[in-house]
């Protein structure tokens, strides 16, 4: 019982391609264990953050500050209009270097006038003025928000409007 020469090859083919799909998967698994970014790097203008000028001043702006995290700049200012997904995966708004940060950890919104932090299901937790979150929950001016070694204070322009 020979088998098809061309059976034969086509059944190599497929197993070349199989280990071929599973080495990349795997390389890229490694590449996200180890926190590498490719040349689409994410930089500070990309991220949001900005140095707050003479801007909006309404009580709807709002903006986080960056009180401590690896590869974040202290006392960076990140820009809430929009919202910002929070992370260590490529797909965050911001991405940071946190051994303790999931992928997609945690989602800073607004709904109306009120901002909300929200933890999208991360494994080690988001923590807000020190307590474990448990879904979204309302923001007040000067508010903390923890991420693993990543900290941060929300800040509200309760400005005069002009």
């Amino acid at each position: 019982m020979d088998g098809d020469p061309l059976a034969v090859a086509l059944k190599f083919g497929f197993l070349a391609v199989l280990y071929l799909f599973l080495f990349a998967v795997a390389r890229s698994a490694l590449k996200d264990l180890r926190g590498e970014r490719g040349a689409a790097a994410v930089t500070p203008e990309g991220t949001g953050m900005h140095a707050v000028g003479g801007g909006r001043v309404a009580a709807t702006d709002a903006w986080l500050v960056v009180l401590g995290g690896a590869g974040l700049e202290l006392g960076s200012r990140i820009d809430l209009f929009g919202g910002v997904t929070i992370g260590r995966g490529a797909d965050a708004d911001l991405h940071i270097e946190d051994r303790f940060a999931s992928t997609l950890h945690c989602r800073v919104h607004s709904r109306g006038n009120t901002y909300l932090v929200e933890d999208l299901a991360s494994t080690n937790g988001t923590f807000l003025n020190g307590a474990q979150l448990s879904g979204e929950a309302a923001l007040g001016d000067l508010d903390e928000i923890a991420i693993g070694e990543t900290t941060f204070r929300f800040e509200l322009a309760l400005g005069d409007g002009g």
